[in-house]
């Protein structure tokens, strides 16, 4: 059984979401304690508790413990990783974006095309976008051989959640390719999205737009900024991505949601300074991108080696969890990872 203390590194729902998602590939049961035990809810939250059971209804597996709250959770995955359709509502805000994450390596070992539905949040604090999952992560694995599907239905935001996403994941024909991305060359292109909803009055998404074009006018920079003025999602709510592409096929973004008392042309600012800031660093990914990359390095056969703006405690916990559940060799000399991949292949039910 792997044994997990879901208290150690960041403490955060990732290590829970990533055990689980990694169990279910490896089909061993899995004990998971002391989940976020550091945090000022600790425990499952609504969002952590609809990763858990998806990976268990997507295996055929049994779940033990598992309840909104609960610090301790037993799961003993199923045998068959069949694919199919799949509708998960987390029934909150919590974020449908970082249960995408949860599936996608699943999906990529199964044995047929999986169609997820997903409601929830897509645009809050503290969690990855819908943006930078479609034009960020998405991308950057289809280099890996993964073909994968992303479309948005409706946004959603904090507090009402109700945004869905539609993602399609196909099998892979045999092992995901490693990454080879320690210079990233220069910016040949920026673009991004400034997206409102029910804020058309307010020019809100246009306001965002001008801003960061104005701030990199400065840079001599000149991004394509879309600008999305939604009337679909169930409350008013905005959010702003920028997203860079390299010389050398490398993509970083950066992104944040508004809310109230945030001004427009503050979270333009934010966004492009961030985007900005990862991008001087020579980096190859960005903040977010460095840890999300981790374990489909530590599944793909070969080496793996890429530089990022900084380490994390996301980065150490991904790291951390390579090792530990697949036994892959990772190393970081300052802010290059190195990872050996496994060359994890599909399992026959």
């Amino acid at each position: 059984m792997i044994e997990i203390d879901g208290s150690v590194y960041s403490g955060s729902g990732t290590i829970l979401r990533y055990s689980t998602a990694l169990a279910t590939l490896l089909g061993k049961p899995l004990h998971l304690f002391k989940i976020r035990a550091r945090r000022d809810k600790p425990g499952l939250r609504p969002q952590h508790l609809q990763a858990v059971e998806a990976c268990r209804a997507f295996s055929g597996g049994r779940l033990e413990g598992a309840r909104v709250d609960s610090q301790e959770f037993f799961y003993e995955p199923g045998l068959a990783l069949k694919g199919g359709s799949f509708h998960w509502n987390i029934g909150t805000a919590g974020s449908a974006t970082m249960l995408a994450y949860t599936l996608l390596p699943i999906a990529l070992f199964a044995e047929a095309p999986s169609r997820f539905s997903l409601v929830g949040g897509l645009f809050q604090d503290f969690a990855p976008s819908f943006f930078h999952l479609k034009r960020v992560l998405v991308p950057t694995l289809q280099k890996m051989g993964a073909r994968i599907e992303l479309e948005m239905v409706r946004p959603g935001y904090v507090p009402q959640g109700q945004g869905h996403i539609q993602m399609t994941v196909f099998p892979l024909a045999g092992f995901l390719n490693p990454l080879l991305m320690v210079a990233p060359g220069a910016v040949r292109r920026m673009e991004g999205a400034a997206l409102a909803s029910h804020l058309e009055r307010e020019k809100v998404a246009e306001r965002m737009a001008l801003h960061c074009q104005k701030i990199m006018a400065a840079e001599g920079g000149k991004p394509e900024i879309e600008v999305l003025d939604d009337q679909t999602s169930v409350q008013k709510g905005a959010a702003f991505f920028l997203r860079a592409e390299t010389e050398k096929g490398c993509f970083l973004g950066a992104d944040q949601a508004g809310k109230p008392g945030r001004r427009s042309e503050a979270i333009a600012e934010f966004v492009t300074s961030s985007l900005l800031d990862d991008i001087r660093t020579g980096a190859t990914t960005d903040r977010h991108l460095a840890d999300q990359l981790i374990l489909f390095a530590a599944l793909a056969r070969g080496q793996t080696r890429y530089s990022i703006p900084r380490p994390t405690e996301h980065v150490e916990s991904n790291l951390w969890l390579a090792e530990k559940i697949l036994g892959a060799e990772t190393r970081r000399e300052k802010n290059v990872l190195q990872v050996e991949g496994i060359g994890f292949h599909r399992r026959v039910s």
